[in-house]
């Protein structure tokens, strides 16, 4: 049962940095003069935020789950689907937030109040690496976790995929917050008006191996600690009863 407790008390960090950030993002759009109808609907468009509030939803069901069907055996393909979904897309995003992006702060940050820069150094900490950490841990060595076959991968990398060709959309539909383009795109890698197109769909296809070879990585791990986790079949089995021994 401390899998429960583990998946509720992650569930809720992850919810507190989601609107710790969004606290954050609303501050900094009332200083800037920014339409606050436009900057939260960004908000909640971008990977790292769907990714973080589709991980409550997930560990809530789960958590719940666990607690009304208290036992041993595994658990049910869909959960287990859903968890894999987004365990690839947060551990990634925290990968790539520690190695690439840590330490570049927008320029606003500068003079974000003391409570401002508090939950913004608390949303960047929770999504971006207590979050990501919470989630190999559940991979390697939470209870009751069920073995997926290898076409979850499809499952895996879905959701990425409906989400990248959705930024794609929608970039060329919205207008900057700032008023500084008549585009807008989460991620400045994704921004075809930096440097094309090809750069654009190039970072794509780089992250979308990176979710190919991360789903390989889930399922495998998941075969393997079902496997390990199956009783022992080789014991010798006790002899049947005899007639006379009733």
């Amino acid at each position: 049962m401390r899998w429960f407790r583990f998946r509720v008390a992650a569930a809720m960090i992850a919810a507190s940095g989601v609107v710790a950030g969004l606290l954050v993002n609303i501050d900094r759009a009332m200083r800037e003069g920014q339409d606050r109808s436009d900057v939260l609907a960004n908000y909640f468009s971008m990977f790292t935020i769907v990714s973080s509030i589709l991980s409550v939803f997930v560990l809530v069901t789960a958590a719940r789950w666990m607690r009304r069907h208290p036992g041993t055996s595994p658990e049910p393909v869909g959960i287990a689907m859903a968890i894999a979904a987004v365990t690839g897309p947060v551990i990634l995003l925290g990968i790539v937030f520690n190695v690439l992006l840590r330490g570049d702060p927008p320029a606003i940050a500068a003079t974000d109040p003391g409570w401002v820069a508090f939950l913004d150094s608390w949303a960047t900490e929770t999504l971006h690496v207590a979050l990501p950490v919470y989630f190999v841990l559940d991979l390697l060595f939470a209870d009751r976790r069920r073995a997926l076959p290898w076409s979850s991968l499809l499952v895996i990398i879905g959701y990425p995929l409906v989400w990248t060709t959705y930024t794609m959309i929608r970039g060329e539909r919205v207008v900057a917050p700032d008023g500084s383009a008549p585009w807008w795109y989460p991620y400045g890698f994704l921004d075809p008006h930096t440097a094309g197109y090809g750069s654009a769909f190039a970072y794509i296809g780089g992250i979308l191996v990176a979710f190919v070879l991360l789903g390989i990585a889930i399922i495998g791990i998941g075969r393997v600690r079902a496997r390990h986790a199956a009783p022992d079949d080789t014991s010798t089995p006790p002899p049947p009863m005899s007639r006379l021994a009733i």
